[in-house]
Order: C-alpha cells, then sequence, then structure tokens
C-alpha cells in the first residue's frame, strides 16, 4: 500500500509522497479507517500526520513559552527533590484518603 500524504512543495518534481507498509500494517490502517468512518487508510494516515504536525507546533510553542518565562525570572524552578517529595506526599494521601472522594 502506498499512501498519499499532503502535497509538499520541495521541488518542482516532487508532487506526492508515497510510504510503503508491511501487508500487515497495510490491513490493520485499512481496517481502522473502516472502523473509525475517516474513509480509506490514505485519508486516515493524512488526518493522523497533520494532528501530528499540528501537536507538535502546539508542544514547541508551549514550551517554548515556559523557556521564556523561566529565562525572564516570571516564574522560578523547583529543585528536582523537592518536585519529588510533593508527588510523593500527594501520592500517599491519596492511598489514605477514602475511595470515592
Amino acid at each position: 500500500m502506498a499512501a498519499t500524504l499532503p502535497h509538499i512543495e520541495l521541488s518542482r518534481n516532487l508532487n506526492l509522497m508515497e510510504v510503503h507498509f508491511a501487508p500487515e500494517t497495510e490491513q490493520k490502517l485499512k481496517d481502522l479507517a473502516a472502523q473509525s468512518g475517516r474513509g480509506t487508510a490514505d485519508e486516515l494516515i493524512q488526518d493522523v500526520v497533520e494532528g501530528y504536525f499540528d501537536e507538535l507546533a502546539q508542544t514547541r510553542e508551549m514550551l517554548g513559552s515556559r523557556y521564556d518565562d523561566l529565562k525572564s525570572g516570571r516564574i522560578k524552578s523547583l529543585p528536582g527533590d523537592e518536585v519529588e517529595a510533593y508527588f510523593r506526599e500527594k501520592s500517599a494521601a491519596a492511598r489514605c484518603s477514602p475511595s470515592g472522594s
């Protein structure tokens, strides 16, 4: 199976990109596309790749913002041992509290 990915102009000669999958993976993609109502496996792959790039861009923006906040002094970092102690206390408290609360 060759999946057609979004058109990216890298040169005048490149119009489409093909990705080849093992037969087992191809079948899984076809099955998932059919089960999810996403149309074809090609459409599913295109949705996944586009979603990945969107998520990657959001993550990079968030990390850049956090770095800027640290660098400017708007927020202060915590030593690792303080973070670990905080989560250990929170976990211990959760284990001691009655379930459902």
